[in-house]
């Protein structure tokens, strides 16, 4: 049986708010605004990542900023393994177990959420990423840095993986026969709907699974995470409850990763994230996937 991929007219057409209903993020903790970042009694609380691609950090970023490898962290993670090269690979950028951060990518990107993500999983509690990102830091002209960051002594970091920000397949499969977990797939419609296969064998859904693209979230000008009241509107419009336990996925974890901070933000208490995704669900020739039709 085909699932439409339609955005429900009534769901669109939510009563305004009033004044005194204003929606707001849930958990505004897990961001951080530049204003308040730049200010200089507040940055040097908080160790400061630059998820972009080095040779931009190399280029200009901002004060006090220390690089991290994005795409070794990608290759690397395989589903929570090695702890122990993780608790050095984190502690080597100094980060120690109370360290607060701040991660933060060109802005309407995946890298900083896949940070956020994978530091959250290996249990730093306090990490935040920046609204907006770099987009965000210059179009405020706020200050930048070019010079070379100065080496930082490594701390002692013990991961303690959070399995419950993690799904993996057979947990997946037992979730749909137990019709347990809600399924939220970030990907675009095209990839959703079978026509955008990428490099995978097979293109779909995971059965019942509900679409709701990752970049639908951010502002397309500021690069920011829209407002509660819009992101609420969003989710409701895909079917996609709060409430329920969530997996989010992609094609290999960083869509995802969004797509499950933004649920958090909003107030969601259980959402992990299947890291591996369409490039695994895809590419098994045992799993079970709709074709659904798209909107146009």
């Amino acid at each position: 049986m085909k699932t439409a991929c339609f955005i429900p007219v009534f769901c669109l057409l939510l009563p305004a708010s009033g004044a005194g209903d204003e929606i707001r993020y849930a958990k505004p903790q897990l961001l951080m605004e530049p204003t308040e970042l730049a200010r200089p009694a507040v940055a040097p609380h908080y160790v400061i990542l630059d998820a972009r691609k080095r040779e931009a950090f190399e280029t200009e970023h901002i004060p006090g900023a220390r690089w991290v490898d994005h795409d070794a962290w990608r290759a690397e993670f395989e589903d929570g393994k090695d702890p122990a090269a993780w608790s050095r690979r984190i502690g080597d950028l100094g980060i120690s177990s109370d360290s607060q951060v701040v991660v933060y990518d060109e802005g309407k990107d995946t890298y900083g959420a896949r940070i956020w993500w994978t530091l959250r999983y290996w249990g730093l509690e306090h990490v935040r990423l920046l609204n907006g990102g770099w987009h965000r830091w210059q179009s405020l002209e706020l200050p930048t840095n070019s010079e070379a960051a100065a080496s930082v002594p490594s701390a002692e970091f013990r991961v303690t993986a959070r399995n419950q920000r993690l799904a993996t397949l057979d947990q997946v499969l037992d979730s749909l026969e137990e019709n347990g977990w809600q399924i939220v797939d970030a990907r675009t419609e095209a990839e959703h709907c079978g026509i955008d296969l990428l490099e995978n064998q097979r293109g779909g859904a995971i059965p019942h699974a509900k679409n709701l693209e990752w970049t639908a979230v951010f502002d397309p000008e500021t690069k920011q995470l829209k407002e509660a009241a819009e992101i609420k509107r969003l989710l409701m419009a895909a079917g996609i409850d709060l409430d329920r336990p969530t997996a989010s996925h992609c094609q290999s974890g960083g869509r995802g990763a969004v797509m499950a901070f933004a649920l958090e933000l909003m107030g969601a208490e259980h959402v992990r994230n299947y890291y591996r995704g369409w490039s695994e669900w895809g590419n098994l020739e045992t799993t079970p996937i709709m074709v659904p039709p798209a909107s146009q």
